[in-house]
């Protein structure tokens, strides 16, 4: 069965850029006793057509799955294979981000002997009470499609079943096979059908022509609509089509996190990142709408600003998406379809109208005074660097029209969406639907393979660093040359901000606090660190420091890695409103007094 498993993931192809290549890019593998002996030899078969790569945590090895599918826009995936047991249950936070952010991976856990002659066997998670539960049963609340393969002849329908999910618009997330160690190693006489080469093309889903007609009357109703970028604009392929439709009917546009990039950094129309991490240009021009269109996104709260600038019901919004769980979501009119196929058919039925000018005056106003705060968030200053400032440097050291800043946990998600000046669509790679730390250094692995001609510039807090490391030495050994920026804030200080916010005092974020037993945490050497895992490395103290060391890491051709002391007080403003769960009663009046201010801020403009 594994053999028939890896014969047929070889025969299935799609068109990039008008070439057919394969689908999977390879296969992330940790062998154990669970996989090594049947799908190891397997793999081993095919390695020339379907490589395999050795990954150091199986977490990371999802993550660069994810990030490659990501980078790709869902055109090409890779796969991930572990052993049963606590190989298994490394993939699932892996597996959460992917299904959180739509992504295609496929993942191939070992499972334990279905026969259960030798059961419980080694890392098996037993039960008294379900014989037939197992830790990968734990991969189904986070999986678009699961199975378990008790027979070999199942893959026959299993497989494409799972390929089907992982390659459609609407349902695209993580699919899980689960792989019995004995399973994998039976035979089974398998049609030479199965193993024909199959083509799959991107299909784009049309909405209703009724639908289309009430929605375009409902915005050439409108003076002073706003449209929302969302990553169904990237995943669609519709970044022309974007461009061309807001500039046709002069239409402001913010961005998501997985939307920035719809537009370039410097276009007139482009307002910002909208939301909790947006700019105070986005968030107010938003504020200022008679109308919302949202283009291929989910709608979180980080986005919405906990649904007092998007999804408010105040202001009528209008959700093109292809998935019917997001066309309808918060009570918004609807429209399901592909976002290439709905701004080509939407333009026509909307010839002649524009919105109002003074719309678009106030977009000007707004992005006017934005570029006076970032200004003045990047200008130089006496204390330790800022993550603004940071950013600030790479944006000058960058190529910003092909270069990639990848960023996922932390403050870079905030200062990524508000500073990063990238004018690609493929430029900003930030995990932010589960917000994982650890994505980030894998994540610059699967950027690179999927982006090989770019500079990948990877931004990573201390705290993430120490969660997740060993992936940069994937990236020397796979020579996926990363240029990794270690900000080191002692801690948490994205965290230590919010705990400060709701009124606490500093406890367990910022190693400084007070919660080592002894004289308290060691200053951690990133930069010999990095070194001992094989990329050149440097601790850098100042700006300036950074700027040159950052020209020295785009000259080499091995991974770099930049550290650099920040500090964990500064950050930019210009979001909007984010719902916490800050106490209604508590012995510090700083926190009741929060708890007040919370009230009045923002909890007041929800829907309810």
């Amino acid at each position: 069965m594994a053999q028939a498993m890896t014969k047929y993931l070889c025969a299935q192809k799609t068109i990039v850029d008008g070439e057919t290549v394969p689908l999977f890019n390879g296969v992330w593998a940790i062998f154990g006793h669970g996989n090594v002996p049947a799908l190891g030899e397997a793999l081993h078969e095919v390695k020339d057509t379907l490589p395999t790569y050795r990954g150091q945590n199986e977490q990371g090895m999802v993550h660069a799955a994810t990030a490659y599918a990501k980078q790709m826009r869902r055109k090409r995936m890779m796969v991930c294979t572990s052993s049963v047991g606590p190989g298994a249950s490394n993939m699932l936070t892996g597996a959460a981000t992917a299904y959180v952010n739509r992504l295609p991976v496929l993942l191939l856990p070992g499972d334990t002997f279905m026969h259960r002659a030798s059961a419980p066997v080694l890392q098996e998670v037993e039960r008294g009470d379900d014989a037939t539960v197992n830790v990968n049963d734990c991969f189904k609340p986070v999986s678009s499609y699961f199975d378990r393969l008790t027979k070999p002849e199942q893959l026959i329908t299993s497989l494409p079943r799972a390929i089907r999910v992982l390659t459609d618009a609407e349902l695209c997330g993580p699919a899980t096979l689960c792989m019995p160690q004995d399973v994998q190693a039976e035979s089974y006489d398998y049609p030479v059908s199965f193993f024909e080469e199959q083509i799959h093309t991107m299909q784009r889903m049309g909405a209703d022509s009724e639908q289309l007609k009430s929605v375009a009357n409902q915005i050439k109703a409108a003076k002073k609509p706003v449209v929302v970028a969302g990553g169904g604009v990237h995943y669609s392929d519709a970044i022309s089509e974007f461009k061309a439709f807001v500039e046709k009917h002069q239409l402001p546009v913010v961005e998501t996190s997985a939307g920035k990039g719809a537009l370039g950094y410097s276009h007139e129309l482009n307002a910002g990142g909208i939301g909790v991490v947006g700019a105070s240009s986005a968030n107010a021009i938003a504020n200022d709408a008679d109308l919302l269109i949202t283009v291929g996104t989910r709608l979180s709260d980080f986005t919405t600003g906990s649904r007092t600038v998007l999804s408010n019901t105040r202001v009528p919004q209008i959700n093109i998406n292809v998935a019917h769980l997001d066309a309808y979501k918060h009570g918004a009119a609807g429209l399901r379809s592909d976002a290439k196929r709905a701004l080509q058919e939407l333009s026509p039925l909307l010839e002649g109208w524009q919105s109002s000018d003074s719309h678009l005056e106030n977009l000007a106003n707004y992005k006017k005074s934005w570029a006076e705060e970032v200004a003045q968030a990047v200008a130089p200053s006496t204390d330790l660097p800022s993550d603004a400032q940071v950013t600030q440097v790479i944006n000058e050291a960058a190529d910003l029209s092909k270069d990639v800043l990848v960023v996922a946990a932390g403050s870079m998600p905030a200062e990524g969406m508000k500073l990063w000046q990238g004018e690609s669509s493929r430029g900003y790679h930030s995990e932010y639907g589960f917000s994982c730390m650890g994505y980030e250094i894998a994540g610059g692995v699967g950027v690179k393979m999927a982006d090989p001609a770019a500079n990948v510039f990877v931004v990573v807090g201390d705290g993430s660093y120490l969660m997740m490391n060993s992936e940069l030495l994937t990236a020397v050994a796979l020579n996926q040359k990363i240029i990794l920026v270690v900000l080191d804030n002692r801690g948490f200080g994205c965290i230590n901000r919010l705990q400060n916010a709701c009124g606490a005092d500093p406890f367990n974020n910022l190693l400084d606090d007070g919660t080592a037993q002894t004289d308290g945490y060691p200053k951690v050497d990133f930069a010999a660190h990095a070194a001992s895992l094989g990329a050149t490395s440097e601790h850098v103290s100042s700006l300036s420091e950074l700027a040159a060391a950052l020209e020295r890491a785009k000259a080499s051709e091995n991974s770099y890695c930049l550290a650099i002391d920040t500090n964990a007080v500064h950050s930019t403003g210009g979001g909007s409103w984010w719902q916490v769960g800050i106490p209604e009663v508590s012995s510090k009046s700083s926190v009741t007094d929060a708890r007040a201010n919370w009230q009045e801020s923002g909890k007041s403009k929800q829907a309810y």
